[in-house]
């Protein structure tokens, strides 16, 4: 039996450099009409994932980040419960409507489209363990039932749900099973250099490789509480570039290494694995000395 494939596919854009892999997960999800869940390291791309998916196919997108505090509701509507106690206590309008108190979710939006829409369920690791399982229903039924007036929500279009994940808890094996599962791998340095040069393309073929270099070092320092992103590698290079620092200089010191390395301890142990300049080599205050500085004195 063969298939004929008539849906739209997605094959990256300008702006969002995406392997085979990651394109051949989006595409079998849209094709399926199951959500697709990422993974992966902070800074690789997977928010921004949505935002290429629906710059790619032309489609509206509609965003749902998600808090310790968020309720599977939340995404299908809100009741303003305190609004109307206000308009009731003084009298500025008809509170029998209720409908004028219900405001639709990311989820609800979306449903509600006139055409076809992307979905981002951001980071849904953040919220309570049961939050996975409260979304399956209106998530397999692509509607939902507003309490309040008893008014059904339906999908106009099924969306095309992206889920992100950061690992912080386990979802529930009921949720796992009905999506498409892609794990976005930290890219290697040839995908970077092609990454930099989407937010830089005019940048100093020196001064990226070196960059990348002392990046790639960083990264590769044991024990790292957090590794520095592809995003914070992007916002290094912006501030190397707007220094005039000197390509030669980065073999020997690692300029404004508070944009790379959020954490005392990591810095540490950066410095005793070698990956960065000691104490000693830093920045006095004239600025007279290559450092990490933390102004512009000194790598001009």
């Amino acid at each position: 039996m063969s298939y004929q494939s008539t849906f739209q596919r997605w094959n990256g854009t300008e702006s969002y450099i995406a392997d085979d892999g990651l394109i051949a997960a989006v595409n079998v999800a849209v094709a399926l009409q199951r959500p697709l869940l990422v993974k992966g390291e902070p800074g690789t791309g997977k928010t921004l994932l949505a935002h290429a998916i629906a710059d790619g196919l032309g489609l509206p997108l509609h965003t749902w980040h998600v808090k310790s505090t968020t309720r599977a509701q939340d995404g299908c509507w809100v009741y303003d419960a305190v609004a109307r106690l206000q308009d009731s206590r003084f009298g500025d309008r008809d509170v029998r409507d209720v409908s004028q108190y219900i405001k639709l979710g990311p989820l609800g939006e979306a449903f509600s489209s006139e055409k076809r829409a992307v979905l981002l369920i951001d980071e849904i690791d953040k919220a309570d363990i049961e939050f996975p399982n409260d979304l399956l229903h209106e998530l397999d039924a692509m509607r939902f039932v507003i309490t309040e007036t008893g008014e059904e929500i339906s999908a106009k279009h099924r969306p095309v749900v992206i889920i992100s994940s950061n690992a912080e808890k386990e979802l529930p094996d009921a949720f796992l099973r009905r999506c498409v599962f892609h794990y976005i791998n930290f890219p290697n340095e040839d995908r970077l250099t092609q990454i930099c040069r989407v937010h830089h393309p005019d940048v100093d073929d020196k001064l990226l490789a070196a960059a990348l270099r002392r990046f790639m070092a960083l990264r590769s320092v044991k024990h790292l509480r957090k590794k520095p992103t592809t995003s914070e590698l992007v916002d290094w290079i912006s501030g190397l570039r707007l220094a005039g620092i000197d390509p030669e200089k980065l073999s020997a010191a690692l300029p404004f290494a508070g944009v790379l390395l959020k954490d005392e301890s990591d810095a540490a142990k950066a410095k005793k694995a070698g990956a960065m300049e000691s104490d000693d080599d830093s920045d006095d205050s004239d600025g007279n000395k290559g450092g990490s500085g933390t102004g512009w004195r000194g790598w001009r």
